[in-house]
């Protein structure tokens, strides 16, 4: 099963640039905290760059790298010299919005924007992601002169691709011609994509929903998962799907997220019971039946300990914005 396919196809992201950093050193970026439909990123086009956020942990970027924030927390971007900024000014190319300063040092070159979340819970992306996520589009040469293999080879090719639509989305933001805002935007859709795909086949990828990609063993019950949410799964049940003992498949879950099979099905069924409430007027029953609750009740509660609100009022919520929309 394609894990990363289902999640987007059950969750489409879109993208959106907001401001091309065009700057000299000193320069400082300043990113508050983002509200929970969005996922900030930057892509350094050019030059590097020094990113720092609640962790605590610096880490420098250099170009071609990007960097999401899949938590939404504040963070700041910097060139590294701990001199105050030079402070920016503002110009259109296009209908792309861009910042210069007039430092005299080293240049960078920023995108920066937000991936749009659809109105659905969002555990099953946000809890399954790190809180800071940069993916480097340029992998670092191989040192230990081995001969590499198949995992390399595709990491290679994925970061190839994402090495192009990033030298695209350069070539768009610095033309500024007509309608390069609007392309920009779908590029970035696609880069969400793209870098989650390059992030989860890297050698060694983070805890979460991209380590859970390459865990062949456990597709099987993932894709039970997607395909039949109304059934009523049990982790003996899923662990036999994949030839696990229930014992073995709970320790596979737990090295690669953290969490349980069961905290994953949950979240596949709210989000697709919301999807279902926002795009139809299919009766509540009906619809906690098809994720899997035979009780009325039991899925009121769920739903509202995932999304704060009954089904009820999220229906109403959705409607009301597709008809201010």
């Amino acid at each position: 099963m394609d894990l990363l396919s289902r999640l987007l196809a059950l969750r489409p992201v879109n993208g959106q640039v907001d401001v091309r950093c065009h700057f000299r050193a000193p320069w400082v970026i300043d990113h508050p905290a983002s509200p929970l439909c969005e996922i900030p990123y930057h892509v350094l086009l050019e030059g590097e760059a020094t990113i720092e956020d609640d962790s605590g942990v610096p880490q420098r970027l250099t170009a071609g790298d990007i960097v999401l924030f899949p938590g939404g927390g504040p963070h700041r971007l910097h060139d590294g010299s701990g001199k105050r900024p030079k402070p920016w000014v503002d110009r259109h190319a296009g209908d792309l919005l861009v910042h210069e300063n007039r430092g005299t040092g080293e240049r960078a070159d920023i995108l920066c924007g937000r991936f749009l979340l659809p109105g659905m819970p969002d555990r099953l992306l946000r809890d399954y992601l790190p809180e800071r996520l940069v993916v480097r589009s340029l992998p670092a040469p191989r040192t230990d002169g081995g001969g590499g293999h198949a995992g390399d080879a595709a990491a290679t090719l994925a970061g190839t691709r994402l090495t192009r639509l990033i030298q695209l989305m350069r070539e768009e933001a610095l033309d500024g011609a007509p309608a390069s805002a609007a392309l920009i935007n779908h590029l970035s859709g696609a880069l969400f994509a793209l870098t989650l795909r390059f992030a989860s086949e890297a050698p060694e990828p983070p805890r979460g929903l991209l380590a859970l990609a390459q865990r062949s063993r456990l597709q099987p019950a993932l894709a039970a998962m997607f395909d039949a949410p109304g059934k009523p799964w049990t982790l003996p049940a899923l662990a036999e799907l994949c030839h696990m003992s229930r014992a073995t498949f709970v320790r596979h879950f737990d090295d690669a997220l953290g969490r349980s099979a069961n905290d994953v099905l949950t979240e596949i069924r709210m989000t697709l019971a919301a999807r279902k409430l926002a795009q139809g007027d299919e009766p509540i029953a009906a619809i906690g039946e098809a994720v899997g609750y035979q009780s009325e009740a039991a899925f009121q509660r769920t739903f509202k300990r995932h999304t704060g609100v009954s089904p009820a009022r999220w229906r109403a919520g959705r409607t009301k914005q597709a008809l201010i929309g």
